[in-house]
C-alpha cells in the first residue's frame, strides 16, 4: 500500500488520502535515524489491528512517500484501507 509520511507531526493520526491513493500516515517521530519509520509501523499496526512487526516498510525508507506491507488478511485490509483513506 503506498502511503505518505508526514514526520514532526503534533500527534501520531492514520487517515485521509494523499494524491491519488496514498494514506496518510502522520507521526510525531522527527525523520532522524529512523525513528519516523518505527513510528510509521507502530501507527499502521495500531490502525489495522495487527502487531507491529506484522508492518513492513518496503520502499522508500528515506523518502515521505513510501510502500508498505501489511502480513493479514487482504479482505479485511482493503475494508479497512477504504475506511482510513476516507478520514481526513
Amino acid at each position: 500500500m503506498s502511503i505518505r509520511v508526514r514526520p514532526g507531526a503534533s500527534r501520531t493520526r492514520v487517515g485521509g488520502l494523499w494524491g491519488e491513493e496514498a494514506l496518510v500516515v502522520a507521526v510525531s517521530a522527527p525523520a532522524v535515524d529512523g525513528r519516523a519509520n518505527e513510528a510509521v509501523c507502530r501507527a499502521l499496526a495500531a490502525a489495522f489491528g495487527v502487531r507491529p512487526r506484522a508492518v513492513t516498510i518496503v520502499r522508500g525508507t528515506t523518502a515521505r512517500s513510501k510502500v508498505a506491507e501489511i502480513d493479514a488478511v487482504a479482505a479485511e485490509l482493503q475494508v479497512r484501507l477504504a475506511e482510513l483513506r476516507a478520514l481526513g
